[in-house]
């Protein structure tokens, strides 16, 4: 009986050992082979540090107050574009759609195992057929242009999809959630995402503003300038685009993906334009719009008739004048900004104090205040008040495109702080 008992321990023993040996010793150790990640920046962007912050006017505006009042809010880390997207930066967009168009026509695609056709870009496009310039995305008969053929910029359409993830939140409550399928979430959007150049005689009554209506967009001069004349929806397509630009490249590489890029919310845009300091007037501090030199701080507008003493006339180049003190450049002046916001007088009051957003389960009939959105930070055509951190009365409608609005990008931190570096 000793000797079986001795027998038992030892086949006890060797089996306990083998697990061991497998990585398994019967404790909670989580899944093995996870990677270390840490969120390196997107090329362009800076990091903007989880905290807290004074929304509101710094200004005297009792009428404003009323609607508004200061709140102190938090705000988690993020990584935003240190300029406004330029005009360059945005004709790439607008080259990708018409490289995936050009495929298409050209039927450089190839079918996966599952029936799903893909664009093959290992193929070149051929740029000098006769097919494509005469295809049904290029200008024809009398729209033609000099006699030349051109790309037919009301076929430029990105069509992407979004999860609605508000809308999945309020509908699938309770045990209601298996009942639903991820599809039934998942929003389909198209829009035209070539700049309305012609904003520029639109904007503005009984001025001579048709050279930039030519030349803004499409001239090397203004490559480094913000892009204008770009909706709501336009900026919205740009973000997802790159996004998935970004994605598939650490996907093609064996790495983890990173956030979506995105409109800032409006309380993201002006806790980022504060650059870390609470109640200031300006990026730079305040309350004046002069350095100590008499130069102005931004582009804006000084007084009445007068655009050029800030160093502008139109829109400056996107990295002009000083960055705040997070590195982030003309957050006030030069062009307003869309903000993923929905305007409401008094949205600050209706939303959390913990990484507050005003936004809308996405319907094809908006209530008239769910089509303003917010644009933060003033433009070349504004007066200072509009170009104050605080200040918050500017909206625009979602289709509508203007020459004084452009836009940047923000991608959340994934982690606590970009301190721990793992």
């Amino acid at each position: 009986m000793k000797r079986l008992n001795l027998f038992l321990i030892i086949a006890i023993t060797l089996t306990l050992g083998s697990c061991g040996l497998n990585g398994d010793n019967g404790e909670l150790t989580g899944v093995p082979g996870r990677r270390k990640w840490f969120h390196q920046a997107p090329m362009g962007t800076v990091y903007v540090p989880t905290g807290t912050f004074h929304i509101g006017q710094s200004d005297q505006d009792v009428p404003f107050t009323q609607l508004a009042q200061n709140r102190q809010v938090s705000i988690p880390a993020f990584y935003m574009d240190d300029t406004e997207i330029s005009n360059n930066e945005y004709r790439q967009f607008v080259y990708y759609v018409i490289d995936s168009l050009a495929r298409t026509e050209q039927a450089l695609t190839y079918t996966d195992p599952d029936g799903v056709v893909y664009l093959d870009y290992n193929k070149k496009v051929n740029w000098a057929d006769d097919t494509w310039a005469k295809s049904r995305y290029m200008y024809q008969g009398n729209d033609k242009y000099y006699n030349r053929p051109q790309v037919d910029v009301r076929t430029l359409k990105y069509v992407w999809y979004w999860e609605d993830h508000v809308g999945a939140a309020a509908y699938t409550t309770g045990n209601e959630w298996h009942s639903k399928n991820r599809a039934d979430y998942l929003i389909k959007e198209e829009f035209m995402i070539y700049p309305d150049t012609l904003c520029w005689v639109r904007d503005f009554t009984y001025a001579f503003n048709d050279p930039m209506t030519r030349q803004y967009f499409s001239h090397p001069k203004y490559d480094d300038y913000p892009v204008v004349g770009v909706s709501w929806q336009q900026a919205r397509a740009f973000c997802h685009w790159r996004s998935h630009r970004l994605n598939n490249f650490l996907y093609n590489i064996n790495e983890y993906s990173q956030e979506q890029f995105r409109l800032p919310s409006e309380n993201e845009f002006e806790y980022a334009a504060r650059g870390g300091r609470d109640g200031n007037m300006y990026p730079w501090g305040g309350p004046y719009v002069r350095n100590t030199k008499g130069c102005f701080l931004a582009n804006f507008k000084p007084g009445r008739g007068d655009y050029i003493n800030d160093g502008g006339f139109y829109p400056v180049k996107v990295n002009a004048y000083f960055p705040n003190d997070y590195g982030l450049y003309c957050m006030a002046g030069n062009v307003a900004e869309w903000t993923n916001t929905a305007y409401a007088e008094q949205g600050n009051q209706i939303t959390s104090d913990g990484s507050p957003e005003y936004r809308y389960r996405y319907k094809k009939e908006e209530s008239e205040t769910q089509k303003k959105k917010v644009v933060r930070g003033g433009s070349w055509k504004d007066i200072a008040y509009y170009i104050q951190n605080g200040t918050r009365t500017q909206y625009e409608y979602a289709d509508s495109s203007k020459s004084f609005v452009g836009f940047r990008c923000v991608m959340t931190y994934i982690g606590r702080s970009n301190k721990d570096k793992e």
